[in-house]
């Protein structure tokens, strides 16, 4: 089939714009380049690089090979040498700030080059002078790709500059000569291109080449195939268990005989602290600076902790916090698109420790969500095992109605996915309608993939990714280059020249013209419902029993009116009023369109007289600054600011479950009359229990729906037919007069949004801010742990490793401490918010002296193992089957028939020697990626779990705990087997690993007699030897170690 549209036009922040404009927009582009370079596995690769001299002065060739001396007199002279070297590289007159500013030109898109010596050294000055993100961005040990012995050697070619000279080197796809590759999805051109660049025969070989080119026949076998990503993505929450668990492992290795040097990341890592601000103060002029203060005052130690690693690792870069939201900032800062490292070019990949991740795709960048535990391994230098992904593509034609918004159509997109099941496989976008998306739709849509369950919703580089560099302040030379390597690499769309159809493992199909404008809920994300529908869906939840779409509240209840003072006036609650309504996460807050439509909706009503009810926790959260100069830029901030949604942080906020205290008044209404209160908040998760406590009903919804059901008051509502309020002149106000039309949205767009407030934000960002910088953290390479700290604390998992690997192990007579049904998701394994005050945890902190105002969050207290074992299934929304249908984080201590704690009867049964297994229905582990939902169940002492099926990411991170994950036989599960959790079980596995195969049949015996046959997701042979070392991070420890 043949695609074609017109030709291309720059999308600027989501409406088109003349070629000319397109050209003025790129003049106007500052001239810093952007890029970075990533790094090989292999030190030997760093050597062979400086003996090549790769170009660079002989002198600095040399030293790279010297050992690396960072004490003394011999810092400043690195420095300086470094300072020179890029000098060399870049001209003097680019270096504005030569202690700082020099390296923001080679972090984004300057010459990259590699000298352990110079990077480790700049990074110990930098971090002893409170070095500013800038000196950071550059101290990076950036290794060559590729090897001397890689049997692709021949396929290097030249990519010339149009006006003479070379953009560098790059390995050809084209230039293999196999016909095969034409009709490959682009996402796996990109993983044909790693193999091939990579391919040293030892860690890639050519027979992995081979099975990636012939994905059409291989993808349905399962094959397993190493990658190898670019770079890494960490935010904060994620961020400090990762380097708590290198900090520990440089003990480890220091206790056995090895380097402890050697645990250093060789591909850059990018850490974001955007997780720890919470909405303590809201609708207040000082909002922002009062959370910021308060973030700081209780994140000290853990940002300390951070500042250390990013001084005590190479190709370490912490943004500070206040910057923005981690997937905002790689969008419009961070991403390369491609690297360009020591004059060889390749695609931009990544894997990050957050499950959104994927919200790089939308930029043609392949990148997705793994566990830390797996993000650690790539850190340093251990290619990813994966099995070769099968494919979906999904179609676009036609072009939205006016008044829908991308929000609209990653909600209908994601309801399509998940019933067309697309886990563990790339969605690729394509068609005639991708020319309607702008690039912040499409990055919408790619934020989403964990909500429809794919490794990855990726659209391929086309003009308008193009376009969007440009818009965000990228170099116009760095763009053409892009553009002409993937031109001349085949990975770029043309939508001007007709072009066959890929190839794909099946096929979806929509029309842009049918999405309805929708929300979400009310308790998970692909819970669609039409707003035509709203109304009447919530008095059906009503009605049902409890579930994910029933709260079972009697018929006699539903008119419950739940009165209280606020401010001494009176107030009321009924079931679904709204009681928080937060514009906050990456997914929409990227979207000038619908951020600019909040504010034009806020306009409109604010001049008929609508007010926002005061006890509705209203709050604006974007995730970068660029969000704020627009809104002032358009004079729309006003109104946000009058409707209570003011600035209150740069951060992830209400959508990680940071959503603050509501009011005590509010909050005891809530309580006392049981009312089923609602938020409603434009993020991208949305289950029970993560939003707020108190707050049962939550609905996922675009920033503009969000400020109208803030209006509303409640989400008990019919648009069409219901007024959103009462005008000042007495007459009923609807949404259809207050709703902004799609070219009101455009004109604002066209003024208010340009390509300076994007550089002048992520220009400000790297001079971090006043209280980051005055923040003082430890030096030294290993850390000093203090035995006291409550944030930070050394864990126990390599504390009795031995040299020598355990090999596998089976299950002797386990005990079930939990029994439980469906779609159990990371927040109710390892929940992310408020500590409750009756709990193990808060006991525990207590115990140590934490008053319960400074007990943080559970995400906040990821770097200490002793809070983290006991918030293990801590989530107050947990439904375990031993309970017989009571909520809340207890279960049955088999034995003695106790009711317990989850954590105690987990302690109890360790200190009777007893083993134990989990299990669950559907889904289980899904939603955010969080490797302390297998790590908890570990200390824990859980050795199995038995599921129907697993989300991708928890499934790996439990292997990479080696934990057993088990999947009953299609049509079986626990309760269609007669288990009812207090049976005992066992599970042979052999001692020798190569005596199990990945998939294999395995049976369960129990004590009761009953035996049942389970399918081992020890999905490759990798995952087995992670599996016989006792995880895959001991397994890299010994690799080290001897090597």
């Amino acid at each position: 089939m043949h695609i074609t549209t017109h030709a291309p036009t720059l999308i600027r922040a989501g409406r088109a714009l003349s070629r000319r404009q397109a050209k003025q927009a790129a003049s106007a582009a500052e001239n810093s380049s952007t890029s970075s370079a990533a790094s090989s596995s292999s030190s030997r690769a760093a050597h062979t690089a400086a003996q090549a001299g790769l170009g660079l002065p002989s002198a600095v060739a040399s030293l790279a090979r010297s050992e690396p001396v960072v004490e003394g007199s011999t810092r400043g002279v690195v420095a300086n040498l470094q300072l020179r070297l890029r000098s060399h590289l870049l001209g003097s007159s680019q270096l504005r700030n030569p202690n700082f500013a020099a390296s923001i030109s080679l972090h984004r898109g300057g010459p990259a080059f590699s000298s352990s010596l110079v990077s480790s050294s700049v990074a110990r000055v930098a971090g002893a002078a409170g070095g500013s993100l800038a000196s950071r961005l550059s101290s990076r040990d950036y290794s060559t790709m590729g090897s001397s012995n890689n049997p692709f050697n021949e396929v290097l070619t030249d990519l010339p500059k149009p006006g003479g000279g070379s953009y560098g080197k790059f390995y050809s796809l084209p230039k293999l000569g196999d016909k095969r590759i034409d009709k490959l999805p682009y996402s796996i051109r990109i993983l044909l291109e790693s193999a091939v660049r990579n391919c040293d025969n030892f860690q890639v070989l050519e027979k992995d080449v081979e099975k990636i080119i012939d994905w059409e026949k291989t993808s349905p076998q399962q094959v397993e195939i190493p990658f190898k990503p670019a770079r890494v993505l960490l935010q904060d929450f994620t961020g400090v268990p990762a380097v708590v668990d290198l900090a520990a492992m440089r003990d480890a290795i220091k206790r056995l005989g090895g380097d402890p040097t050697k645990i250093n990341p060789l591909v850059p890592v990018d850490l974001v602290i955007d997780h720890s601000v919470q909405v303590d103060v809201a609708r207040k002029a000082n909002a922002l600076q009062s959370n910021m203060e308060l973030e700081f005052s209780r994140n000290k130690e853990r940002f300390a902790f951070l500042k250390w690693g990013a001084t005590a690792f190479q190709n370490m870069l912490v943004v500070p916090p206040g910057s923005g939201i981690v997937h905002q900032v790689n969008l419009e800062y961070l991403a390369r698109v491609v690297f360009n490292n020591s004059g060889v070019l390749y695609p931009d990949s990544l894997v990050g420790t957050d499950s959104h991740t994927t919200m790089i795709d939308g930029l043609g960048v392949a990148g997705w969500g793994v566990g830390g535990i797996e993000a650690e391994a790539s850190m340093l230098g251990q290619p990813m095992s994966m099995v070769l992904p099968g494919v979906v593509g999904f179609k676009l034609t036609g072009k939205m109605k006016t008044g829908v918004t991308a929000t609209d159509l990653v909600l209908t997109v994601t309801q399509m996915l998940r019933k067309h099941g697309v886990v563990g496989k790339f969605v690729e976008f394509y068609g005639d309608g991708m020319g309607e998306l702008s690039l912040a739709d499409r990055a919408t849509i790619a934020n989403m993939s964990p909500e429809y369950g794919a490794t990855m919703g990726f659209f391929p580089v086309d003009s308008v990714t193009l376009d969007y560099l440009r818009l965000t302040g990228r170099d116009e030379e760095k763009v053409n280059m892009i553009e002409a390597y993937l031109r001349a690499n085949n990975m770029f769309i043309d939508y001007e020249k007709p072009a066959e159809e890929n190839v794909y493992s099946s096929y979806l199909a929509l029309d842009l013209n049918t999405v309805e404008p929708c929300i979400s809920g009310p308790k998970r994300p692909h819970d669609r419902v039409t707003l035509k529908d709203m109304k009447k869906d919530w008095e059906a939840c009503l009605n049902n029993k409890v579930g994910f779409k029933g709260f079972g509240i009697p018929n006699e209840e539903q008119g419950t009116v739940a009165k209280f003072e606020f401010n001494g006036k009176p107030a009321e609650l009924k079931h679904g009023d709204v009681v928080i309504a937060a514009i906050t996460s990456c997914t929409n807050t990227s979207n000038p369109t619908v951020m600019l439509g909040a504010g034009l909706l806020a306009k409109k009503a604010t001049e008929k007289g609508l007010q926002v009810k005061p006890w509705i926790k209203t709050s604006l959260a974007p995730g970068s600054g660029v969000v704020t100069k627009y809104l002032q830029e358009s004079g729309l901030n006003k109104y946000l600011d009058q409707q209570g949604f003011s600035l209150v942080g740069y951060g992830c906020t209400t959508c990680i479950g940071n959503s603050g205290e509501l009011d005590e008044t509010v909050a005891a209404a809530i309580a006392d009359s049981d009312i089923v209160a609602a938020a409603v908040l434009s993020g991208n998760r949305n289950f029970e229990g993560r939003v707020h406590p108190l707050t049962r009903a939550n609905y996922l919804a675009s920033p503009p729906l969000v400020v109208a059901y803030a209006f509303a008051g409640t989400v008990n509502i019919d648009f069409a037919k219901d007024p959103i309020g009462t005008g000042k002149d007495g007459k009923p106000v609807f949404l259809a007069d207050i709703w902004p039309t799609s070219e009101e949205i455009a004109q604002v767009e066209k003024k208010a949004v340009l390509p300076e407030m994007f550089r002048s934000t992520y220009e400000a960002i790297t001079k971090g801010n006043a209280m980051w910088n005055k923040l003082s953290s430890p030096e030294g390479d290993l850390y000093a742990w203090d035995e006291e700290s409550t944030y930070v604390h050394e864990p126990p998992f390599f504390k009795t490793m031995t040299k020598d690997p355990p090999g596998g192990h089976g299950v002797k007579d386990a005990y079930c401490l939990l029994n439980f049904g469906d779609s159990i998701t990371t927040d109710h394994i390892s929940p992310a918010g408020n500590i409750s005050k009756d709990s193990p945890a808060a006991k525990f902190l207590m115990s140590r002296g934490v008053e319960r105002k400074d007990f943080n969050s559970y995400g906040s207290r990821r770097g200490n193992d002793e809070v983290m074992a006991r918030g293990t299934f801590a989530n107050i929304r947990i439904v375990n089957k031993f309970l017989g249908g009571e909520v809340g984080p207890k279960t049955i201590h088999v034995p003695t028939k106790e009711k317990m704690f989850i954590y105690e009867a987990a302690k109890k049964y360790q200190e009777e020697g007893h083993e134990t297994v989990i299990l669950a229905g559907a889904e289980y582990g899904s939603g955010s990626s969080r490797d302390w939902a297998a790590k908890g169940p570990y200390l824990q002492g859980v050795k199995a779990v038995i599921s129907k099926s697993f989300e991708r990411i928890h499934r790996s991170n439990l292997v990479g705990m080696g934990i057993i994950p088990l999947c009953f036989k299609k049509g079986e599960d626990a309760d269609t087997l007669g288990l009812t959790g207090y049976e005992r079980f066992t599970i042979d596995l052999p001692t020798d690993v190569k005596q199990i195969k990945p998939g294999q049949d395995v049976v369960v015996k129990t004590d009761s007699g009953k035996e049942f046959t389970c399918t081992l997701r020890f999905d490759t042979a990798v995952e087995l030897t992670y599996f016989e070392h006792g995880g895959i991070l001991h397994y890299v420890l010994r690799q080290l170690l001897n090597n």
